[in-house]
C-alpha cells in the first residue's frame, strides 16, 4: 500500500514543479518561449493523467473530513489521529469504569 502513496507523491511533486516552471515562463513570456510553454502544457496534461491513474488505485481510501479541517487550519493532520486515539482511550476508560464494580 505504501508504494501506491509513494507513487502518488512522486507524481504530485513532478506536477507541482512543472506548474512552478510554467509560472516562470508565463511571468516573463517572450514569443521565443512559446515552444517551451507548449511543452510544459503537454507535461501538465500528462501529469494530470498520471495523477488520475494513481487516484484509481487509491479509491478505497477514506479520509475523515475533520482531517482536512486540520489541514485548512494549518495544523498537522497527524494530530487528528492522535486526538482521536486519546478520545477513544478516554471513552474506553469511562465505559470500563461503568462496567467495573
Amino acid at each position: 500500500m505504501a508504494e501506491k502513496f509513494d507513487n502518488l507523491e512522486e507524481h504530485l511533486e513532478k506536477f507541482v514543479e512543472n506548474i512552478r516552471q510554467m509560472g516562470i515562463i508565463v511571468s516573463d513570456f517572450q514569443p521565443s518561449s512559446q515552444t517551451g510553454l507548449n511543452q510544459k502544457l503537454n507535461y501538465m496534461i500528462t501529469g494530470l493523467q498520471d495523477i488520475e491513474k494513481c487516484r484509481q488505485q487509491l479509491h478505497e481510501i477514506n479520509v475523515p473530513l475533520e482531517a482536512f479541517e486540520y489541514i485548512d487550519q494549518g495544523r498537522n493532520p497527524q494530530l487528528y489521529t492522535k486526538e482521536c486515539l486519546e478520545r477513544a482511550l478516554a471513552k474506553n476508560e469511562q465505559v470500563k469504569g461503568k462496567i467495573d464494580p
